[in-house]
């Protein structure tokens, strides 16, 4: 902090619980732990790297400054954007692609959005949009990044913080994973980097994407940078065509594996959380919750017995409803019939009582 006064600035994102889930250890055959960043003021965890982002720059720049912060999004850096401005009492414009659903974009207005664009059919569009045009009628304003910035990325990482105090708090010790999902990089980022600050480096990770937003995976796989050609998947607010430099170098690590899963996988992994433990969450949140289902976990992490311990960041639930859970079950139910049953489950009943063998 620069001085007494910048220090004060309000913190636009809150500390948020470490739950151990009974019903998803049964189901994957260790202890689960869910750090609950659907609990942020702004629905998921951008609420760290974005107020962060918007903190710093206010420190650095302090009233009388004038600071309007644009920002291009899928939605949920969006709308982190629009609630961090308003507690530190700033304007925000946020450009999101067409992609981006009536709910979602009502969210961001609801807000306090000074303005709501629609522009491109990615987020790649949105953004060369916001800096090209809208941008262009403001030069002083301050463009947000969703993702690629080292002040998003120290946001982030005050997640592991956290979950280090809680897990010591309750005795639970050090994790052997840590589940997280992968859009832009930049959660995925965070979390390398409060790892190896808080000397968990030995830590495995988990980086969560579903196929049709799975730009890391292909980056992975070849090696290098890879821009997907289109963004496909369910999972929106996954949708960015390529991932920032920084977390391609950081999927390099030895502790670091990438998994895609399926759209239907994501859309159970959301509606079996909503049985399991009342929580509703999207897709993007969903892909990283389906991995303790039907033994996935384990063929991943094989070394993993019933007292080990993985925490699974449950990113966001700011772009669903009881609708949109409904339409998935409707339309992805049918993998149900192609899961491992087991008892102790609680969703496993109400899979079945709605008529998946």
């Amino acid at each position: 902090m620069a001085g007494t006064e910048q220090a004060e600035l309000p913190k636009p994102w809150v500390e948020t619980p470490l739950i151990e889930s009974a019903a998803l250890s049964k189901a994957a055959g260790c202890r689960i732990f869910l750090k609950l960043e659907n609990l942020q003021p702004s629905g998921s965890f951008k609420s760290r790297g974005i107020g962060n982002f918007l903190r710093t720059h206010l420190e650095a720049h302090p009233p009388p400054a004038s600071s309007h912060f644009y920002s291009s999004s899928g939605g949920n850096a969006g709308l982190a954007c629009v609630t961090s401005a308003v507690l530190l009492q700033c304007p925000s414009t946020v450009v999101v692609p067409r992609t981006t659903s009536d709910f979602m974009i009502a969210k961001i207005r609801a807000a306090g959005a000074s303005e709501v664009i629609q522009h491109g059919d990615s987020w790649k569009e949105a953004d060369a949009y916001l800096r090209e045009e809208v941008m262009a009628k403001d030069p002083a304003g301050v463009h947000v990044h969703p993702f690629d910035s080292r002040f998003v990325w120290e946001g982030h990482s005050t997640l592991i913080t956290e979950v280090k105090q809680q897990m010591e708090q309750n005795g639970a010790g050090i994790p052997d994973a840590i589940v997280c999902s992968v859009g832009g990089g930049g959660l995925f980022a965070g979390v390398a980097m409060g790892l190896e600050r808080e000397g968990w480096e030995s830590v495995k990770v988990l980086a969560m994407e579903t196929e049709g937003a799975h730009s890391l995976h292909e980056s992975v796989r070849a090696g290098r940078l890879v821009a997907l050609e289109k963004v496909t998947s369910i999972a929106k607010t996954l949708g960015a065509k390529m991932v920032c430099e920084k977390a391609f170098e950081l999927s390099k690590k030895d502790t670091v594996t990438s998994v895609v899963l399926s759209d239907a996988e994501a859309a159970m992994g959301c509606w079996r959380l909503a049985d399991d433990e009342r929580i509703m969450v999207e897709p993007a949140c969903g892909v990283s919750l389906a991995i303790c289902y039907d033994g996935r976990l384990k063929k991943l992490l094989p070394k993993l017995g019933k007292d080990s311990k993985v925490v699974i960041v449950v990113c966001g639930g700011a772009d669903v409803s009881l609708s949109m859970l409904m339409q998935w079950k409707k339309q992805y139910g049918w993998i149900e019939k192609q899961t491992t049953r087991n008892s102790q489950v609680p969703s496993t009943s109400t899979v079945s009582a709605n008529g998946y063998p």
